[in-house]
């Protein structure tokens, strides 16, 4: 297993540990404040109770997603994913903006059925300020770190794939491609399980089609991850029709939302906001999905295959006490056209 090995990878791995430790104790706090307060007694729980309870979960499993992808990024000496972790953290400061709203006016609904405590709202508030303060401080200093990053990894990544510019530009293209393909995962499911337990009174074939919609999820990323890595056309085309259904279905979520009979957008109304929030991000990250899929689609047969046969990027001791690089060893099975050129090339 890759550990960090320099003072760069070791800081940007306390950050985003630190972070996940500081905003979940925060929103852990939040949660066990707000269930203290409820008042249902036998009642039915309603949406607006749920409300807390869902952006903590969605917080736990984003915060703890990240930390995975950053030990992918390291191990894999990714920049871009490093560059698109910091984007990812932008967008759960931007969730947790969203969530001082979405709290707020779950606790005036509450409050006026009178399902919980009047003055939780005051109890609650300094430290639903504070979470997305924590994020936006974590944010700054992991971009700060990522460029450090990226200097210490350009060497490995130069010596990797050679000086070749156009195979330098083909490679960059398929890391843009999975990091997307990982991060894709993360809005969809966060959708996806928002959808589940905020909106009520979904229809029971809606309902049991979003959760079947999880697991074909999970197994197109690896199918895709799988088909630009062996270079198979006919999947990939598969996997970018995929990308264009779940764009409609997406594009249909927000126009349901917002232009449908009464009852179903009062069923929406407590999740609204977040929801919109992940439904346009997630359309945003499918339409640069789909750019970088068809851009990969054209990199095919153009000698990058042996390069990404190994996900790893050798280490600089391995750059420097091997022949790694040189005339006799190669990262994979040689290319029928053979060994890509060392010197530099002038598109």
């Amino acid at each position: 297993m890759y550990m960090p090995n320099s003072k760069w990878t070791w800081s940007f791995t306390g950050i985003s540990v630190a972070q996940c430790i500081v905003a979940l104790v925060l929103e852990a706090y939040v949660f066990g404040e707000f269930q203290a307060s409820l008042e249902l007694a036998n009642k039915k729980r309603p949406s607006a109770a749920m409300t807390i309870p869902t952006y903590l979960a969605i917080f736990i499993f984003g915060f703890i997603y990240e930390l995975g992808l950053v030990w992918d990024a390291l191990r894999l000496k990714n920049t871009i994913q490093v560059i698109g972790i910091c984007m990812y953290n932008l967008g759960l400061l931007i969730y947790a903006a969203v969530e001082m709203d979405q709290v707020d006016d779950a606790i005036k609904n509450l409050v006026r059925d009178g399902d919980i405590h009047a003055d939780v709202w005051t109890h609650l508030r300094p430290f639903l300020v504070a979470a997305p303060c924590v994020i936006a401080l974590g944010t700054l200093l992991l971009s700060f770190v990522a460029w450090k990053l990226y200097d210490e990894f350009a060497w490995s990544i130069y010596k990797h794939i050679s000086a070749d510019l156009r195979l330098k530009r083909r490679y960059l293209t398929y890391q843009i491609y999975i990091a997307l393909l990982k991060f894709d995962f993360f809005f969809f499911l966060g959708f996806t399980v928002q959808f589940l337990v905020v909106v009520e009174d979904t229809p029971n074939v809606e309902f049991y089609i979003t959760i079947a919609a999880i697991p074909v999820t999970i197994a197109l990323l690896f199918f895709a991850a799988f088909c630009v890595r062996r270079e198979t056309k006919t999947g990939h085309i598969a996997c970018i029709i995929v990308y264009f259904a779940a764009m409609a279905y997406f594009i249909f979520k927000l126009v349901r939302m917002y232009h449908s009979t009464a009852r179903r957008e009062l069923a929406y109304k407590a999740g609204r906001p977040s929801l919109t929030t992940f439904a346009i991000l997630t359309l945003l990250l499918l339409v640069v999905t789909i750019g970088t899929a068809f851009a990969c689609l054209g990199n095919f047969g153009k000698g990058l295959k042996p390069h990404i046969q190994k996900r790893k990027v050798p280490d600089a001791d391995d750059l420097k006490y091997s022949n790694y690089g040189g005339s006799e060893h190669f990262n994979g099975p040689p290319h029928q056209l053979g060994q890509v050129p060392n010197r530099m090339t002038i598109d």
